[in-house]
């Protein structure tokens, strides 16, 4: 590796965030496990690189917009893991005040405005606050992350097209990690992909190693600046889920010795390397690495001894109109 012009300072940084990332995703894992998560978690470990990448880039006004696999979306936009994880269990103190879980998931302070557990929909969520921003005239970007499953669904084409007609402030990151749930995307569809589908409504679009985290993040400083100047963008990244779809899913879908064959991609792993190979001592990266499994074990302590609200709150921030047949025809 040419370490000439590495920002060591910066990669370093990217690495804590991945370990954060990874140690918070085993905990919530560990959490689902015991019983104490009653609704799924979809783990993002594997694709680290990529939430890092792009995340980290954003300015804490900026809006990021996510999906049922946002763990990792959300707290490297700026989100507080023990929040996250009291969210995570339905407990006081959550983002959320526990009604949201992890599949929607947000902290409007750092400017998440929401992961979303409907596929796809979570991109005219986007398109709609990109134009908000854009009729405010305000100096800041939306980043909405899918999948490649999101493709085939109608928000896909909605959003994209709204986007392009309106010129409007969105960057767009198919995270592409082969899968719609349990199926191999290829067999499900047609034409040339992410890439291809932006392309044909006059959106630039182009695809990247989304397990590179130095990749990723120089292509994302340099698209948001595009965003800024001309409008949507298309950036399809390919990583790979080194699980099961779910915490519970065993993943037999897939062809026997796959993900053992991935696990030479973990971009955990090849950051590590990278800073290895740059000077970063061994010692550094241990204690990087012992602090993440230490913070995110301390959450998760600090999450499974709290208080449940009181089922009263379950209708706080309900709006009641009354009967429908008078209120509201």
């Amino acid at each position: 590796m040419n370490t000439k012009n590495f920002d060591r300072s910066r990669y370093t940084h990217f690495y804590n965030q991945m370990c954060r990332i990874r140690e918070f995703e085993r905990a919530a894992i560990k959490a689902k496990d015991e019983n104490l998560v009653l609704g799924a978690i979809h783990p993002s470990i594997g694709q680290e690189a990529a939430a890092v990448g792009v995340c980290e880039n954003l300015n804490k006004d900026d809006i990021l917009l996510s999906t049922h696999r946002g763990h990792g979306h959300t707290l490297s936009k700026g989100a507080d893991p023990k929040a996250m994880m009291l969210e995570l269990l339905g407990k006081v103190g959550g983002n959320c005040a526990g009604k949201g879980g992890s599949m929607h998931i947000a902290d409007f302070g750092v400017g998440m405005l929401g992961a979303n557990g409907v596929v796809g929909a979570n991109i005219n969520i986007a398109v709609g606050a990109a134009h908000a921003i854009k009729l405010k005239g305000e100096d800041k970007i939306v980043a909405c992350i899918f999948g490649d499953g999101a493709i085939n669904r109608g928000p896909f084409l909605e959003g994209l097209n709204w986007a392009k007609v309106y010129n409007l402030p969105v960057l767009f990151v198919c995270e592409d990690n082969g899968y719609s749930a349990t199926t191999n995307t290829s067999e499900t569809t047609a034409g040339g992909g992410p890439v291809a589908r932006a392309q044909s409504l006059g959106l630039e679009a182009e695809t990247r190693d989304g397990n590179d985290v130095v990749g990723v993040d120089i292509v994302t400083k340099e698209l948001i600046q595009r965003v800024k100047e001309s409008g949507p963008h298309l950036l399809h990244l390919t990583t790979y889920r080194l699980g099961g779809h779910t915490s519970t899913d065993p993943a037999a879908y897939r062809p026997e010795g796959e993900a053992d064959g991935k696990w030479s991609e973990d971009p955990v792993a090849r950051c590590r390397l990278m800073l290895s190979e740059a000077g970063v001592s061994e010692d550094e990266l241990a204690e990087i690495e012992a602090a993440a499994a230490s913070e995110m074990n301390t959450v998760y302590e600090l999450a499974r001894d709290a208080t449940f609200p009181p089922a009263a709150d379950a209708y706080a921030d309900v709006q009641d109109i009354g009967d429908p047949r008078k209120e509201a025809f």
